[in-house]
């Protein structure tokens, strides 16, 4: 009975790592202090060795030779990041004046998750589910996660000012290059040599990223409560948010579908650029906000609608997958 639970679940993108992500807000909620600043427990150098650890293994995993291979499908790499760090950002601004029903606190994290780059692992296995080009999925997440280091933090500095952030782009990028590309970088250079020593437990590392992620989760909102940041908020407004992430998911699918469909792309690459090109990385997110926004109770606002987005494109996603591995077959 459970197993069979668990297997309806997981097929419309309810796995334990988002019952995780609930669990570790539920937590915040009822122990705030625990995960505030606080707590003597040393939140702060725990999540920052974390997050090395979390990109030196996406780095090991990395094969340089692969990413050459796929530089030749230039077309779907265009459409792709293009849609990831162009259409998005611009949709947003264009739609935001319109947003009248969303509060002006969470339209900075719409704003953010706009300039956010793809996620990895969810695009490539619904690409695979959905029978795309994997390869192509690859790349492209990989290559979009190493651009958002860089891209992320320059489009918040370009809207800083609209969104009433205070924030320097340099030392940001400096601090992110240490966090992030370094820990990278050193994976990278490490692939041939560690990569076959951890390739029986490489499914695991997995556990790595979500611990961390719940981990900063927890400590953000648990500071957002601690003083009392949504108190002002009623309960409908989670599901204005909601409802909005939802909307701009498949506006954006929309437009890629007919970008690909007037370009001719083949089925494999259609699936690809879809997947890749709505997708927005919960990791990434965390990550790169926890520099962008260090008042963690500013940061626990910004986080919802990406933490919105990221639930619903996984349930969204994984739907969409199977009706296409099924139409395909």
């Amino acid at each position: 009975m459970i197993r069979k639970l668990t297997n309806t679940l997981s097929k419309v993108g309810i796995n334990g790592f988002l019952l995780g992500l609930f669990a570790a807000i539920f937590l915040a909620w009822l122990f705030p202090y625990a995960g505030s600043s606080q707590s003597p427990v040393p939140w702060k150098p725990i999540i920052n060795v974390g997050i090395g650890l979390v990109f030196f293994f996406y780095g090991v995993k990395l094969n340089p030779a692969e990413l050459k291979s796929g530089l030749s499908n230039w077309r779907l790499h265009v459409l792709i990041q293009v849609s990831t760090f162009l259409l998005f950002p611009l949709l947003v601004m264009l739609l935001s004046s319109s947003m009248t029903w969303i509060d002006k606190d969470f339209k900075i994290g719409i704003t953010y998750l706009s300039v956010l780059p793809s996620t990895v692992s969810a695009s490539v296995v619904m690409v695979s589910i959905a029978g795309g080009n994997i390869p192509g999925a690859i790349f492209n997440a990989s290559i979009s996660s190493l651009l958002g280091v860089v891209i992320t933090p320059a489009w918040m500095g370009i809207l800083a000012n609209s969104a009433d952030i205070q924030m320097d782009y340099l030392p940001t990028l400096g601090e992110l290059s240490v966090k992030v590309l370094l820990p990278v970088v050193l994976g990278i250079l490490t692939h041939n040599w560690l990569l076959p020593k951890i390739s029986k437990h490489i499914s695991h590392l997995k556990y790595v990223d979500q611990t961390v992620i719940m981990i900063i989760v927890f400590t953000t909102f648990a500071q957002s409560f601690a003083q009392e940041v949504f108190s002002p908020y009623r309960a409908s407004v989670l599901l204005e948010v909601g409802a909005t992430m939802l909307a701009l998911f498949f506006l954006v699918w929309l437009i890629i579908e007919i970008v690909c469909r007037g370009l001719g792309f083949r089925w494999e690459d259609r699936v690809t650029a879809l997947f890749c090109g709505s997708k927005k990385s919960l990791v990434q997110g965390v990550v790169i906000g926890k520099v962008i926004f260090p008042d963690p109770a500013l940061f626990g606002l910004v986080l919802l609608p990406v933490m919105m987005y990221h639930i619903q494109q996984l349930i969204a996603g994984s739907i969409i997958a199977s009706r296409m591995a099924r139409k395909r077959k």
